[in-house]
């Protein structure tokens, strides 16, 4: 479900789960495990999908199969993984190769750094055309990215926009044309962090993303549905 790639002092970790990294509880635990194993093993993280598409969001055929107290455990388990992506000790850049609607555009979110292909290709959080209220946790993460107005637009329509008018918008902070040269530019951006002195490029990281672990140490961890 994943491939490990060690870049020098830099891993990529890159979502391969076929057809469209679709995210369940198996992938969140192990890529959870991973993020946390390469945070001690290595200086920064790259987690990269597969060419033309990122991750598709959540698997909800395989979670409408669960009952409600695996619904409870899956939340639990996906808001950690955002824990742990956002609250890192080392940088993490998201190399956004395709297609990132959902669950897949919310772990871009709360890396450091995104860069994405150009191509037809869409990114968002179209919860509410699904029927799900986003957390303020997350609505917090998109407007700290695009600002309060536009975030406010994007969450409340569902807007799912293509590369272009993601970079315009801020949620994305690179374009790249092509699958290598997206993730080679995140790779890259994580050697231009680590060229800095690692002492205060480090310190200075963890005090402008302190809000994040209080965020997360607060949030309730589920999305709720509206009542049928």
């Amino acid at each position: 479900m994943l491939k490990i790639i060690n870049h020098r002092n830099i891993r990529e970790i890159r979502l391969a789960r076929p057809p469209v990294n679709a995210l369940n509880p198996a992938l969140i635990k192990l890529l959870t495990q991973s993020l946390r194993s390469a945070a001690s093993e290595c200086d920064a993280v790259v987690i990269s999908g597969q060419e033309g598409l990122f991750s598709a969001g959540l698997d909800v055929v395989e979670l409408i199969q669960l009952d409600r107290d695996g619904i409870q455990k899956f939340w639990r388990a996906f808001f950690d993984l955002l824990d742990t992506v956002a609250c890192s000790p080392v940088p993490v850049a998201a190399a956004i190769t395709g297609h990132s609607p959902a669950g897949g555009a919310v772990i871009c979110l709360v890396c450091d750094y995104r860069v994405m292909s150009r191509g037809d290709y869409r990114i968002g959080l179209n919860e509410t055309r699904v029927g799900l209220i986003i957390p303020p946790v997350l609505q917090n993460a998109m407007a700290r990215l695009v600002g309060p107005r536009v975030a406010e637009h994007m969450l409340v329509t569902g807007a799912m926009i293509d590369p272009e008018k993601a970079f315009q918008t801020g949620f994305v902070d690179a374009l790249e044309t092509g699958y290598e040269a997206t993730i080679a530019h995140a790779l890259q951006w994580c050697e231009e962090l680590l060229s800095l002195p690692r002492h205060a490029m480090l310190g200075n990281r963890a005090n402008a993303r302190a809000h994040f672990k209080q965020a997360f140490a607060g949030h309730t961890f589920q999305m709720k549905r509206k009542p049928s």
